[in-house]
């Protein structure tokens, strides 16, 4: 099934999205990889304040290349998602409704989207040239000292994805797995 998602939007669009569904994402994202999710991490369990709001917002697990001349970003392909696992399930519990990457995830990251109603969906690694031109816009907004992990605030326009765990629970991961070997049996 192809949907396109407008960002923000609604906990009951996200629980309508199935493992396994491409997806088109429109609207405002930020991105936020490693060192940023560390930073926010630390800062609210500080009881301090971030940067952004993360009601409602979508997070890329993007660090950009310097974007060409001409060109609003650099190449814009996924990082390795489960790095960010040990922070998610707070950021997911202050808000965030999605999440982009590539990778397999935690057992706590999919507790923690079932109970958040969120949704994990993968962007096809390798692909950032082609992903950049997505991006309509994108504005350093946070942690400028991180240089290319700084969060950045994008506006994308039928940005593709794959989602990979829904709200549900459901892992296409092992969905397909499990496909395979009944079709096929044991490789």
């Amino acid at each position: 099934m192809e949907t396109v998602l407008h960002v923000p939007t609604s906990r009951e669009e996200l629980r309508e999205l199935r493992a396994g569904d491409y997806v088109y994402i429109s609207g405002v994202i930020y991105t936020a990889r490693d060192a940023a999710h560390k930073r926010m991490y630390e800062s609210l369990t500080q009881g301090d304040a971030i940067p952004i709001d993360l009601e409602g917002t979508f997070l890329y697990y993007l660090g950009p290349t310097p974007a060409r001349e001409g060109q609003v970003i650099g190449s814009a392909g996924p990082t390795t998602s489960s790095r960010m696992d040990k922070y998610t399930p707070l950021l997911l519990r202050k808000g965030v409704m999605g999440m982009i990457g590539k990778g397999k995830r935690s057992e706590d990251v999919r507790r923690a989207i079932v109970e958040q109603g969120a949704v994990y969906f993968a962007a096809v690694g390798g692909a950032g040239a082609l992903l950049s031109k997505c991006i309509k816009s994108a504005e350093l907004v946070a942690y400028e000292d991180l240089g290319t992990e700084a969060i950045r605030r994008l506006t994308v326009e039928r940005l593709p994805v794959i989602v990979i765990m829904d709200s549900q629970g459901n892992n296409l991961y092992e969905s397909a797995v499990d496909d395979f070997r009944s079709k096929y049996g044991e490789f």
